[in-house]
């Protein structure tokens, strides 16, 4: 008869413990951190963000008023007519603008600075006199075709109260100026004909000017070639290579 072997007890002995030692050389687990949950999306613009749109809505304020401007004129176009123009509420523009007179200004001011920098630009880069005359005509012919620059011309500072009308006045004859200055640099040159830089200078800011009145988008001529045909016609004027003056074609 086979032999029952007694059950286990529970203290029967089972696999040795480990020791200290062994335990302190055992390796740890490293626990694994969970990733923080990300952070809820802000219904708040970070403030460079929030300055960006800002500064963006305002020049729409501003160009839109400038193109009323020159379509109806100053006195003609009212707060209610450019935020209708907008899609806002008129009590909208009062967070960019604080007055109708401002909005003149501004949109007056930008067309100056941007011809001032464009000048600057152009005189910047380089060549004769003429090279640079010819390069800051172009640049006052673009810009006269554009809403602020075109605001100079149509509506003028006529409108501005009078410390700002100084400021702007100011800026005018930097621009003239500079035409005078580059007139004289070419007559000095020999790249340019003998003449009064000041009254030359008048005549190639007052026909440039006169874009502005006239000039609509859109119709037979493009921008680009009102302007190159005024300053072709300022550079070299109207006169054929025919004979000159007193003679015919029969004189020898």
């Amino acid at each position: 008869m086979a032999t029952r072997r007694p059950p286990l007890s529970s203290s029967s002995p089972s696999a040795p413990s480990p020791t200290p030692a062994a335990q302190a050389a055992a390796p740890r687990r490293r626990r694994v951190a969970k990733a923080a949950p990300p952070p809820p999306a802000s219904p708040w613009v970070a403030a460079s963000g929030r300055e960006q749109q800002r500064e963006a809505k305002r020049n729409a304020v501003l160009t839109t008023a400038a193109q009323m401007f020159n379509e109806r004129g100053f006195h003609a176009t009212s707060l209610d007519d450019i935020a209708a123009r907008l899609n806002v509420t008129k009590p909208t523009l009062y967070y960019y603008v604080k007055n109708k007179d401002e909005i003149l200004l501004e949109c007056v001011k930008k067309g100056l600075h941007m011809t001032l920098d464009g000048i600057e630009a152009s005189r910047a880069a380089g060549g004769n006199a003429v090279d640079q005359l010819r390069a800051c005509m172009q640049v006052y012919a673009d810009i006269v075709t554009q809403p602020f620059g075109m605001c100079i011309i149509r509506i003028g500072d006529e409108e501005v109260p009078e410390p700002s009308r100084t400021e702007l006045r100011s800026m005018k004859s930097e621009i003239d100026q500079a035409f005078r200055r580059l007139v004289a640099q070419g007559v000095q040159e020999g790249t340019l004909a003998p003449c009064d830089p000041k009254m030359t200078a008048f005549v190639i800011a007052g026909a440039l000017s006169w874009i502005g009145r006239w000039y609509q988008s859109g119709g037979e001529y493009s921008a680009a070639q009102v302007a190159e045909q005024c300053i072709g016609t300022l550079m070299h004027g109207v006169l054929g290579p025919g004979p000159g003056p007193g003679r015919t074609a029969g004189d020898d």
